[in-house]
């Protein structure tokens, strides 16, 4: 399967079981190559990715969202600097979405930017967090609030690959789908109320959501927001939870619940979740997530978009006081 996402960098997807072992047909390898990975990715991934190139590194960094720092960004410029890379030359970012985001940054960044190619190895890169060109690293525990908008040259997903996901991680993932069926897709969301979870059509569809919002929106300045569906509360949880004791996806669902007021597509979400295994509420201090709220990077001043679903399949952005959040908690 092959999507094309056409922005200001246009660039396709490509879907493809087994694409692992056969990247070098789809990239122009005449060139140096930085690979960037994390500690959880499998070594015989980058070991099949590594040998497929003649002028190739590997840059491996500790899992988690503590590799998006300024000391481990900082080091992989370094790194850059230090083999002589130029702007020519070109950035693989092989893992789940902390990965992508680093490896990103550091390509927007260096020289003042090179290529990079995404290779989501996790259900929610995958599903999400490879495309659409945001890329980041945090400050202070405060998520993704050093970035830029910066697309990649391609996008290849092995769906193969997530085979070797434990089952939480693989259903983290799994959130950003059905927010996306929530948000455009009414029969991606139905998708999960099936007894048997068709991966490859969740991850196309998912992608379709997000790729048409992308193209109307790219630097999120109006209808992208609606991406956001769950996260306002989703990133303020990961931060009260110091970014490891729920997992983003984990995070999203539960800022997910708290701002649907429907009744029946709240009792429909949370049957989905707890089939997955996902906690629909938690025992977050009330004031310490309202103080969060407010350092919100989508906040401005006073005020924030918060993104609602009264139907399954359409969202809408609500511009409201930040305060008046309160209510939701």
């Amino acid at each position: 399967m092959r999507i094309e996402v056409n922005c200001s960098r246009n660039y396709p997807i490509i879907i493809a079981k087994g694409c692992l072992k056969d990247v070098k047909k789809y990239i122009n390898d005449n060139r140096k190559i930085m690979i960037i990975s994390d500690d959880m990715v499998p070594q015989a991934y980058w070991e099949s990715l590594k040998s497929q190139f003649k002028n190739c590194d590997i840059k491996i960094v500790k899992h988690g969202e503590n590799a998006k720092s300024f000391e481990i960004y900082e080091d992989c410029l370094r790194t850059l600097l230090k083999l002589n890379y130029s702007r020519h030359d070109l950035i693989i970012a092989l893992g789940g979405g902390v990965v992508g985001d680093l490896a990103g940054f550091v390509a927007a960044t260096y020289k003042r930017g090179m290529d990079f190619i995404n290779i989501p190895t996790t259900t929610l890169s995958q599903i999400d967090s490879s495309i659409g060109g945001k890329v980041a690293i945090n400050v202070d525990g405060i998520k993704n609030c050093v970035g830029a908008f910066y697309q990649p040259s391609l996008v290849l997903i092995d769906p193969e690959v997530l085979k070797t996901l434990s089952k939480r991680h693989y259903n983290n993932g799994l959130v950003e789908a059905i927010k996306a069926g929530l948000i455009g897709d009414e029969y991606l969301f139905n998708l999960f109320e099936e007894d048997h979870l068709d991966i490859e059509q969740i991850i196309y569809r998912s992608l379709l959501v997000k790729k048409a919002i992308v193209e109307q929106d790219e630097k999120e300045e109006g209808i992208r927001k609606i991406l956001n569906f769950g996260h306002t509360f989703g990133h303020a949880y990961e931060s009260y939870y110091h970014l490891h004791d729920y997992y983003h996806g984990e995070c999203v669902a539960l800022g997910m619940m708290v701002v649907l007021d429907d009744e029946e597509i709240k009792k429909r979400l949370a049957s989905i979740l707890h089939k997955l295994d996902i906690s629909t509420s938690c025992d977050a201090n009330r004031n310490e997530i309202l103080n969060l709220l407010l350092n919100d990077k989508k906040a401005n001043q006073d005020m924030i978009d918060l993104i609602k679903v009264d139907k399954i399949g359409e969202a809408k952005i609500v511009n409201m006081p930040i305060k008046a959040l309160e209510k939701y908690i």
